[in-house]
Parts: structure tokens; C-alpha cells; sequence
């Protein structure tokens, strides 16, 4: 039954997740965890969102940041506008929360030495005077917490982790983690009905050092308690204490899968015995719940689970959720020789008549949402949606139609994103997100990612070409068809040099009138072990290297990391011009300048003319990402800051060439384009509620006159995974 079930799960995914007009979750706002950090802390340093929690109405959430050891606080009274509302430190690193009323219960870990003395305590937070009014120590290091339905007592794994140096990680590494009952009365913590369930010699895998990972409690008082590196299931009594059943999570074989980190994504190879190792777990119902195979030691497979409390296995997801990563560009290919996407969180929740599963994977960055159709019955596949960078904690909020998704992923410090508290709301509109998808091709996905140009068909409307950067190896070339919604890359193109496939750095591309390409790959002679030159390529419609052509020495020699980034192509046979975008000033540039590179392949001549960039904002840079000829001498082109958010600049603009003629390569005096605004981007990256993506990197304008622009993601490396396909329309100048 189980073979059957996950070929009608995939079967769904395939259909683009149902016909049906099921209500979606869109999202509404991203909060930047920063925000929160008073006046007295570093806003730079790291900080973090990753459990959260919610109280009863629904209007204030919790989150634990350990990073800077508080809790943090968000006003979501309106869900588009999150607020902050308090900064609370606590005496340790807090790994989970649960609200009752005015009180937040947050677990704290406080060990000197987390795994030779794991230490820990229970914090109370009065949510109101926003500090902890009371403290009961738990004897080891505690890791999840969750409340009875009946709003009883509070069950707390203490997982007193291994330490994965000490002796390659293996186990066992004692103290022994367990599952703690802490009381309720009058509305706080009985710290002195602390009750211990030993769960020691009942796992396979190291039976005397359980390694609890998460718990969550059903309307019977049953508890399930993930053991994560013991791949073992443990059924509680909350009740009594007692330990009614337990089981091992099982293994399972994978087929299709990329488990090689090579730069491709091939879903092609295949894992047998790999043990689930889940993570999080939600009871579906008094009967049923649900696991996130994550994996930490020897396993992790890549997926979700759905068990019976008898451990009878109802449905695997297999290959599924990697799959739905691909298709969505959100695949961590760096991560394929360990666990893929690395589903981390699970939720449930009932909204209206509708039970829904949330799976948030960490590497991938998505939440994937599913319809529980009932026992003995296969989830139907909803949707994706786009989370911050490493969705930790989930939360539904079905009283206000709203799900929230907290990243404990900040890579401020490397220049990139911010932790952010992410919230969706369900509605009866149609999914916003994604806008690009690929479609399947002989029955697995065309795996993609870091779309860094853009170029329209040369004689018809709708097809766009795209090219992938140095994200991947080897190069390739996507077609994209735009006439579907979301956008579909309907096929790929490997790009080869004699015969072999070729890797280079990919940040434009243009159609020639009689077929074929032009690519411009970008070089960074800063690299000091291999420096790569800037190369304009031409290519056969096959994607074959027919000619590799670099800069004369004297212009080469000026060359720095920001090169080559757009590239467009002007007229055909002897009169065919190619036109280049350099990403910002090189060495010989005035500041404030960079260059417009003009080829021509009849002659091999080359000339050069300035564009001038708008001023970075302090600490930022400023540069050009895509170039695109527009007809009548003109030129369209992306100029784009670094930055994040609403602040951020990203802007089209035009320039026409008429009159100018492109300086000689060496020449004193080089004329300077002027450059008319088009479009501000910035209002554009706000609307889709993220956190305001930075690399707007490839624009296209149709045979019909359609604007089309898109986003870099990075091959989500340090990027949440995010693309943004806009179809902005007619393009008026």
C-alpha cells in the first residue's frame, strides 16, 4: 500500500499539486529579526529566530534566539505589519517555547560544557512585565518543549547532545538524555512535580544514550518522542509517565535522487537502508502523525513520514521532496552528498475543514504544504512557499488563517540576508509564489537555479533563454516559456567545447539573428591560486563553443573581480556589433564610472564607452547586472546595489548610442552615455512580502514588445533559494 500511496502523492505533484480551487497561503510579511535587538546589543552580530510559539489569539509570537540567549517578541495584531514588542534575556541559549496565557515556558540551555555537564532550566516569562518570573532546573540540556491538551503539564525533551568531534560523533556519549514531565498550577510551572521518563534499553541503535530530539502530545495525553540519532520512536503516557509502546523509524530506499555534490543537479542515483533519523513530529490525529526525516548521525531520508501510533508506516514521501525543490530552483545541490533538502520542521493544523501538513526544509529554504486526505490515504501536494534562509520553527495559526515559519539562518556578517520571521495568510486567491517553475523531463525534474541573464527568442514572442553561473557546472542554457503561469523552463542545454561539457561563469547571453548565441562569462583575476579572465563565447544553437574571444591585453591588464555581466547583440553578417555590461569600475575607470564594451566580430575591433552609476548608499557598492538592446540605438540595462529590503536600489534604465561613437581601447577620452530612469525594481521585490532580494540579475524584452526580469539565487548557497520571475508587461520608454 505504501508503493501505491507515494505514486499518488507524485502523481499530484506532477499535476502542479491539484485542480482543485483549494484556498492558498500567500505570504504577507517578512519581520528581519534584527529589528528586535535593543539599543544596548550590536544589530551586525548574529541573531537569530528559530522555535516559535503564539498566544492563544493569535496576535503576539515568541521566538528563542540563541545567538544572543532571548526571547524575542513580535506584535502581529496585523499580520502585514509585524511590530517588535519586547526583548527578554535570558541566563542561556533557549532552544524552544510554549505559551499559555500571559505566561511563555521556554526552555534554556545553560551547561558550561554542553556535552560533558549538559545543564539546563525552565524559564517562566510573564509576558506582560516581559521578564522571567521563575525558574526550575531540568538536570540536563534541553532541546524541545511542548504543552498538554489539557493544559496540564509541560513535556520537555532533555537531550544532553553529543558532540560531533568527540570520536567522529559516535555514540554512546552519556549522561543519557530523557523526556521530562513538569506540572501546571495556577497558571505556572510546578517545578517540584518533576517527573523523569527514563527512555534507556529500548532503542536498537546505542540503546543506554537516547538522543530525544522533539516531542509533541495528542488529545489522549499521548506524547511521541523523536530519538533522533537512535532512529527510534517512543510512545508516553503523559498521564502516568509510562512508556506505552515504542519502535524503530525504519529505513528507506531512495531512488532518483542526486547524492553527489559535483555542481549538477542529476536525479539519477539512488540510497538503500537509509535510516529516517526524524527530527520534528506532529500528531495528524489521536491515531496518526507525521515526521521530519531530517537525519543527523547515519541517516536522513530526505523526507516525511506518516506512522500509525502502533508504528505501522501509512505513507513515505521517498524522493518527493527533493524533487519539489528542483522543480522550484530551490535544490541545495552543495548539500547532495549528505541529506538534500534536510526536512527539519513539521506542523499541523486544522483550517476550517481542511487538515494541513507543513514541512519545512532547512537546506532548501521552502515550506511545503500538503492536504491530509485521511488514514490509509496518501497528503495531496498543495503548494511551495518561500521562506527566510533555513526555516526552523513552524507555526500554525488556523484561528486567523495564518502560518508562520522562523529561519535560524543570519548571514549578515558574510553580506547577505538577516534571520527573518516569515507569515502567510490563507485565502481564496491563487499562489503567488513561484513564479518560475521547470517542468519534468522523462519523469524527473530539470534541476535549476542562479538564472543570471536573460534573452529573448529571436523571432518569437513567449521562449526566453536563461543561463546559470558558476553555481553549477557544467554551463548551461534554459529555455523558458512565459506564456504559462508561473513561468515554465521547459528544457535545458548543456554548453560544450569540443565535444566535452563546459564550465564557466555565466552572466549573459544573447541570441544571433542567424541562430546561435553570444555568452559572456565573467573572470576574477583576484583569484590567487586559478584567476579566470572575462571571455565572450560564441555558441551554436546546440550550445556548442564555436569561439572564445578575450580582451586585448591593454584593457585585460585593468580588469578586476566585477567583470562581465550583460551581454546584447546589435545588427548581423558584417554589420553584427556585440555590446557588453561591466559590472563596476575597473582599475583605469574614473569613480563612478563603469563600461559599455562594444565587439565587432567582422573586424575583431573592440571600443569602449562609460556609463555613470547612480552613488552607492554608505558602505554599499553599485553596478550593472544585464544589458539588453531595445532597438533605435538604445540600450536597457539593470544598475543594482548590494543591499537588501524596501532601502535597496534596483532600477532599469535606458541610454541611447546615437551620436556616440565607442572610444579605441587605450584611448584618453571615452564618452559617457546618459542614462534615462525605466523602471524602479525596489517596489517590485516589495510587493512579493520577502525580505527584498539583491540580485536582480537578468531582463529580456520579446519579440512582442514584453518586458520579462528575474532574480539570482545564488544556487542557494547563503540565499534562501528565492526567485522572482517578473512578465512586467509592455515595455514604454
Amino acid at each position: 500500500m505504501r508503493t501505491s500511496l507515494v505514486l499518488a502523492a507524485l502523481a499530484s505533484v506532477l499535476l502542479g499539486g491539484t485542480a482543485l480551487a483549494e484556498p492558498m497561503f500567500n505570504r504577507v510579511a517578512t519581520f528581519s529579526v534584527p529589528l528586535n535587538l535593543p539599543a544596548d546589543r550590536d544589530a551586525s552580530k548574529k541573531t537569530v529566530s528559530e522555535i516559535i510559539a503564539a498566544n492563544e489569539a493569535g496576535t503576539l509570537l515568541a521566538y528563542t534566539d540563541a545567538e544572543q540567549k532571548a526571547l524575542g517578541l513580535i506584535d502581529i495584531t496585523t499580520a502585514s505589519a509585524p511590530k517588535p514588542a519586547g526583548f527578554i534575556p535570558l541566563e542561556g541559549e533557549p532552544t524552544s517555547v510554549v505559551i499559555l496565557g500571559d505566561k511563555a515556558f521556554v526552555v534554556v540551555v545553560t551547561s558550561g560544557d554542553n556535552f560533558k555537564e549538559p545543564a539546563g532550566h525552565l524559564a517562566t516569562v510573564d509576558l506582560k512585565a516581559r521578564q522571567v518570573v521563575a525558574k526550575c532546573e531540568l538536570g540536563g540540556q534541553p532541546d524541545s518543549i511542548t504543552l498538554t491538551k489539557d493544559k496540564g503539564k509541560l513535556a520537555i525533551v532533555i537531550e544532553n547532545e553529543r558532540d560531533e568531534k568527540l570520536n567522529k560523533g559516535a555514540l554512546p556519549q552519556l549522561p543519557a538524555g530523557n523526556l521530562t514531565l513538569v506540572g501546571i498550577k495556577d497558571g505556572g510551572a510546578d517545578c517540584a512535580s518533576r517527573q523523569v521518563v527514563d527512555l534507556t534499553g529500548i532503542a536498537a541503535v546505542e540503546p543506554t544514550d537516547p538522543e530525544p530530539e522533539f516531542v509533541d502530545v495528542n488529545l489522549d495525553g499521548l506524547a511521541v518522542v523523536t530519538m533522533q540519532e537512535n532512529n527510534h520512536l517512543a510512545i508516553v503516557d503523559t498521564k502516568t509517565g509510562k512508556i506505552v509502546t515504542h519502535f524503530s523509524a525504519g529505513t528507506v530506499d531512495l531512488k532518483n535522487i542526486d547524492k553527489t555534490r559535483d555542481g549538477e543537479i542529476k536525479p539519477v542515483e539512488e540510497l538503500k537502508g537509509v535510516a529516517r533519523e526524524p527530527d520534528a513530529v506532529r500528531w495528524i490525529d489521536t491515531e496518526r502523525f507525521v515526521t521530519a526525516n531530517e537525519g543527523d548521525w547515519k541517516g536522513g531520508s530526505r523526507g516525511f513520514t506518516i506512522f500509525r501510533k502502533d508504528g505501522t508506516i501509512e505513507f513515505d514521501s521517498a524522493a518527493m521532496v527533493d524533487h519539489i525543490a528542483m522543480r522550484h530552483g530551490h535544490y541545495p545541490e552543495k548539500r547532495s552528498a549528505a541529506k538534500g533538502s534536510e526536512p527539519e520542521g513539521i506542523e499541523v493544523g486544522t483550517y476550517g475543514n481542511d487538515k494541513l501538513i507543513f514541512v519545512g526544509l532547512e537546506r532548501a529554504s521552502l515550506v511545503l504544504v500538503f492536504k491530509d486526505e485521511g488514514a490509509g490515504k496518501a497528503p495531496r501536494y498543495l503548494q511551495a512557499l518561500p521562506g527566510g534562509i533555513g526555516p526552523e520553527g513552524l507555526l500554525a495559526i488556523p484561528q486567523r488563517n495564518l502560518l508562520v515559519s522562523a529561519s535560524e539562518t543570519d548571514v549578515g556578517e558574510k553580506g547577505g540576508a538577516r534571520s527573518a520571521v516569515t507569515i502567510y495568510e490563507r485565502n481564496e486567491g491563487p499562489a503567488a509564489y513561484p513564479t518560475i517553475v521547470s517542468q519534468d523531463h522523462e519523469g524527473l525534474p530539470i534541476g535549476w537555479g542562479a538564472l543570471s541573464g536573460l534573452a529573448a527568442h529571436g523571432s518569437t514572442a513567449g521562449p526566453l533563454f536563461a543561463v546559470t553561473d558558476s553555481a553549477y557546472t557544467p554551463s548551461r542554457i534554459l529555455e523558458i516559456d512565459t506564456t504559462q503561469k508561473p513561468a515554465r523552463i521547459v528544457a535545458g542545454l548543456t554548453v560544450t567545447k569540443d565535444g566535452k561539457p563546459a564550465s564557466y561563469d555565466l552572466e549573459g547571453i544573447a541570441t544571433r539573428a542567424n541562430g546561435g548565441f553570444w555568452l559572456a562569462s565573467e573572470g576574477n583575476p583576484e583569484i590567487k591560486d586559478k584567476p579566470t579572465r572575462n571571455i565572450l563565447l560564441r555558441a551554436t544553437a546546440k550550445g556548442e563553443i564555436e569561439e572564445e574571444i578575450h580582451l586585448p591585453e591593454e584593457l585585460d591588464k585593468h580588469a578586476v573581480r566585477f567583470g562581465f555581466e550583460g551581454v546584447t547583440v546589435t545588427g548581423e553578417g558584417a554589420d553584427e556589433t556585440v555590446w557588453l555590461a561591466v559590472q563596476r569600475e575597473w582599475k583605469d575607470d574614473p569613480k563612478g564610472k563603469t563600461k559599455i564594451l562594444s565587439y565587432k566580430p567582422a573586424s575583431k575591433q573592440w571600443g569602449v564607452l562609460h556609463y555613470p552609476l547612480t552613488a552607492p548608499a554608505a558602505g554599499a557598492w553599485m553596478g550593472l547586472s544585464e544589458l539588453t538592446y531595445l532597438g533605435n540605438e538604445t540600450f536597457a540595462v539593470i544598475e543594482r546595489d548590494n543591499l537588501f529590503g524596501a532601502k535597496a536600489v534596483k532600477t532599469l534604465a535606458t541610454f541611447s548610442v546615437k551620436g556616440l561613437t565607442p572610444a579605441a581601447i587605450g584611448a584618453a577620452a571615452i564618452p559617457t552615455v546618459e542614462k534615462k530612469s525605466l523602471r524602479d525594481l525596489t517596489p517590485d521585490l516589495m510587493k512579493a512580502g520577502g525580505y527584498g532580494l539583491d540580485k536582480v540579475e537578468g531582463m529580456a524584452v520579446d519579440k512582442a514588445g514584453n518586458l520579462f526580469v528575474v532574480t539570482d539565487n545564488d544556487g542557494v548557497d547563503d540565499s534562501s533559494g528565492e526567485t522572482q520571475f517578473f512578465a512586467l508587461g509592455k515595455i514604454s520608454q
